[in-house]
């Protein structure tokens, strides 16, 4: 066969491998794809959600230097802390309404717009009040997550939609990891130039703030509601929420997510202490061993929704769900044996091994979301995305405790992710050996031909 004969049909295997399914909604996952209209949600949903989180946590690096100029006490900065977590349980809620109300493409473009005021106006404040009334409005800005997911949701077909999500929400929380170190590089660089310290975190937060309404402007211009270009159809009133609210499967997932994401954000947070402290390392090792759970992300995330789309093509929506329950309980085991150790090697063998599952089980969990209520998907994602949030304000409860060792909290917290995984295991899915199938997801998002 010449050469030509062998390009033609690699061209037409390719072009075959690209159709889309009946719903226009793409079945593979090209990333070097940015002209489609899925991909480029895809890419600009990740993107979107990737400033978002460092807009979030942006300040958190900078704390000490904020401490200094604001004279915060540690109870203080406890409090904006777990208010910039907590509002944002409200937000995603609030959040998944707007999507099913007005659509991702208008939903995501305000967010940007109206969340980076308060990320660039954090550097007015000059006192604890005013310091804690922005970081409150920062934290909406955490529901970038939830039309994040909604938009790779109804973008991609079901075999392939809990990887999409798994992706963008697993390159979009890195923004975390990477808000530790380029915020003090940013702060750095304002000082280099003769600035006091004190006006340069402040510079420091506006940009970010900056690029979010960059991003903002770029993804109403650039991205479309529905894979076909369809006008989208809107659920009117409070119909998609309470259809979403009265299934008891989505709040089994709202527990479970706070058992995994609510648990990841709660130890980022606690871990390089804990680490200084219990294992008398250097403020930099802690800190580097405590940002690993944030780099898997990179593809810890991904794998888990890779293998939540691999068991619902063998075992249906019950087969996503047990694995889910698997996960969790595989990440609550490793925390609580992670807690009893007390040498250096062997506890962060047992803390990468929980950082694996806690970011696949987050991955695993969005590969389920979306065929849960298909035409509520916006309404069952903000709900169980504000699990996740709750779950990290019940956690962070005992790392402020006096009475417990940061071992003994460690412990308790595994314990009880233990318990939750059994959540996964309750959920009844009919016909769960039947894989879902492509006509049951999006049509009601769209209108007719």
């Amino acid at each position: 066969m010449d050469s030509d004969s062998q390009k033609t049909i690699m061209d037409f295997d390719r072009n075959l491998a690209l159709r889309p399914d009946s719903n226009g909604r793409a079945t593979r996952i090209h990333l070097v794809d940015f002209r489609s209209v899925p991909m480029r949600a895809f890419h600009l949903s990740w993107v979107a959600f990737f400033l978002s989180f460092i807009a979030w946590f942006g300040i958190a690096p900078l704390m000490a230097v904020v401490r200094d100029d604001l004279k915060l006490t540690k109870a203080q900065i406890g409090n904006t802390v777990i208010a910039s977590v907590a509002i944002t349980v409200f937000a995603r809620l609030l959040t998944g309404w707007l999507c099913d109300r007005f659509g991702p493409r208008r939903t995501y473009s305000a967010l940007l717009l109206i969340g980076a005021l308060p990320v660039m106006g954090i550097g007015l404040a000059h006192s604890y009040q005013s310091f804690l009334v922005f970081r409150l409005a920062i934290g909406l800005v955490g529901a970038s997550f939830v039309v994040t997911q909604y938009h790779t949701s109804v973008m991609f077909s079901h075999s392939v939609v809990g990887t999409a999500n798994a992706i963008t929400a697993g390159w979009g929380n890195l923004g975390g990891g990477v808000a530790q170190w380029v915020m003090p590089l940013l702060f750095g660089a304002f000082v280099a130039f003769g600035l006091d310290k004190f006006l340069s975190w402040r510079l420091a937060m506006v940009v970010p703030g900056s690029l979010m309404v960059v991003t903002g402007i770029a993804y109403f211009a650039f991205t479309e509601d529905t894979p076909n270009n369809k006008p989208f159809v809107p659920r009117t009133g409070g119909q998609a929420f309470w259809e979403a609210a009265a299934d008891y499967r989505v709040w089994l997932l709202f527990v479970l997510y706070g058992a995994c994401f609510g648990v990841e954000i709660t130890v980022d947070n606690v871990a390089a202490l804990y680490f200084k402290d219990s294992f008398h390392l250097t403020l930099g090792l802690a800190g580097f061993l405590a940002s690993l759970i944030g780099m898997m992300n990179l593809f810890a995330r991904a794998l888990g929704g890779i293998a939540g789309d691999w068991a619902g093509s063998r075992w249906g929506l019950g087969g996503r769900s047990r694995l889910l329950g698997l996960t969790i309980l595989l990440e609550g085991l490793f925390m609580v044996v992670f807690s009893r150790f007390k040498v250096l090697a062997p506890a962060t063998a047992a803390f990468l091994l929980f950082g694996l599952f806690v970011c696949m089980a987050c991955g695993v969990t969005f590969a389920v979301v979306p065929l849960i209520r298909p035409r509520a998907v916006g309404s069952v994602s903000g709900i169980v995305g504000a699990g996740g949030n709750l779950g990290a304000v019940l956690a962070a409860l005992l790392f402020k405790s006096e009475s417990l060792s940061g071992s003994n909290a460690f412990l308790i917290l595994g314990c009880i992710v233990v318990l939750a995984s059994f959540c996964a295991f309750v959920a009844r899915f009919s016909g769960t050996n039947v894989p879902v199938s492509d006509v049951e997801i999006m049509p009601a998002l769209m209108s007719a031909d």
